[in-house]
């Protein structure tokens, strides 16, 4: 796993709205210091970093770098106590809608 992503998994889940937005521009600065395609390894540590909302959009970016991975991370039903983004994850992987 490259040290950008291990940087940015180290730091957890994304914050929700109510995060400072120094908080969020320092994860969004974590983010974009990953360069895509990431490994499948890569994808499935950062799906664990989803937050409790869209993080002003910052979960859709995690998205999309998610889906660079060269195969879906989610393949099976996540199940109904999952959380939006992975929901989300699944049902584009399911629907052959990866990111552009």
């Amino acid at each position: 796993m490259g040290p950008e992503v291990r940087a940015f998994v180290a730091d957890g889940p994304l914050p929700g709205w109510d995060a400072s937005e120094e908080e969020i521009d320092r994860r969004v600065r974590l983010l974009e210091a990953i360069a895509g395609p990431v490994t499948q390894e890569e994808a499935r540590a950062l799906a664990a970093c989803f937050g409790p909302d869209d993080c002003y959009g910052v979960a859709w970016t995690l998205l999309h770098l998610i889906e660079t991975a060269p195969r879906p991370v989610l393949t099976a039903d996540p199940g109904p106590g999952a959380g939006e983004w992975h929901r989300r994850l699944h049902g584009r992987a399911a629907s052959g809608d990866p990111a552009p």
